[in-house]
């Protein structure tokens, strides 16, 4: 893919943005040792290796068209509790946690708080493309991954060849992004900071630090390691516009993830024109899922992608 021009990887990922209904969706179809079995009532049921899960998905409004809480060989059922919250019910014995890979790329799984594993299999689509950019660049690529949470995007672009910044204000997603990285062999060319995201971009401001391509994974709501509020709707615009005065003169992409209901992918399209509008390139927002052995797309929230021309 080193060789690719920037035509041919863009009529690559073209022919992986599947039509339904009248509407673009890119899967995330190159994973082979994970799949989701089936969808419905408000949950999907997935294989993660040998390990079957069965967790809830607030995008999962269908009927299931079997009973998923009686397929053979569930390993564990996250179940929301009424009271807030839920936890998981342990079918069959299970490591405490377990490798998967993706290509060349190996991440640690394991079941945790919040119906969460530590991983989103989804974005495996941006991981592909990015890390195309990358080495189509033939040059240094700096990036700067925020909200990044335990390093899918990190490490994908790092085997790349980029040298990036991992940011998170939970330390213990960034512990488990550096695990990642090892296990990828990805040993070196990532720097961890655990900091709240808005502080750290406003230090790089100041410093003068550029960076070739900006990747964002923004929560609906969080807090920084020091209380600081953060609330999407309100923040993200003006995050955006001060993350776009990071961008290198001859920046690679800007790339904005979201998983926040309401945040369509033209709300992303329209960020990212209005934020890089001095900035030569192409916009493209979509929807991002996971195909499904019952042949329809699981939606799993949009993205949006600004490539420099």
């Amino acid at each position: 893919m080193e060789n690719f021009s920037r035509a041919a990887v863009v009529l690559l990922y073209k022919s992986r943005a599947n039509l339904y209904n009248g509407r673009m969706i890119r899967l995330a179809d190159g994973w082979k040792e994970y799949a989701v079995i089936a969808t419905g009532d408000g949950y999907k049921l997935e294989r993660w290796g040998e390990v079957v899960l069965l967790r809830p998905d607030p995008q999962v409004i269908w009927q299931a068209q079997r009973d998923l809480f009686s397929y053979p060989g569930i390993s564990a059922v996250y179940r929301r509790s009424e009271t807030g919250g839920g936890g998981w019910e342990i079918r069959k014995k299970i490591p405490e946690s377990w490798n998967i890979s993706y290509r060349d790329l190996t991440f640690k799984v394991k079941p945790m708080g919040f119906k969460h594993t530590g991983l989103f299999p989804e974005q495996a689509y941006h991981w592909d493309k990015t890390a195309a950019l990358v080495k189509r660049a033939g040059r240094p690529v700096k990036v700067l991954n925020l909200f990044a949470y335990t390093g899918g995007a990190t490490v994908a672009l790092a085997k790349a060849g980029a040298e990036v910044v991992h940011v998170d204000a939970a330390k213990g997603m960034v512990e488990r992004a550096g695990e990642n990285a090892r296990l990828s062999g990805v040993d070196r060319g990532i720097r961890y900071i655990v900091d709240d995201c808005k502080k750290f971009v406003l230090r790089e401001l100041r410093r003068g630090n550029r960076y070739d391509a900006i990747v964002m994974d923004p929560p609906s709501y969080g807090r920084g390691p020091g209380g600081e509020m953060w609330k999407i709707e309100t923040e993200l615009y003006s995050f955006v516009s001060l993350c776009a005065e990071l961008l290198s003169d001859e920046p690679l992409f800007f790339l904005i993830n979201s998983y926040t209901t309401g945040l369509q992918p033209a709300v992303l399209s329209n960020l990212l024109t209005l934020c890089l509008k001095a900035r030569k390139g192409s916009i493209e927002a979509y929807e991002v899922g996971l195909p499904t052995e019952e042949g329809i797309p699981l939606p799993c929230g949009a993205g949006g992608i600004f490539i420099h021309e």
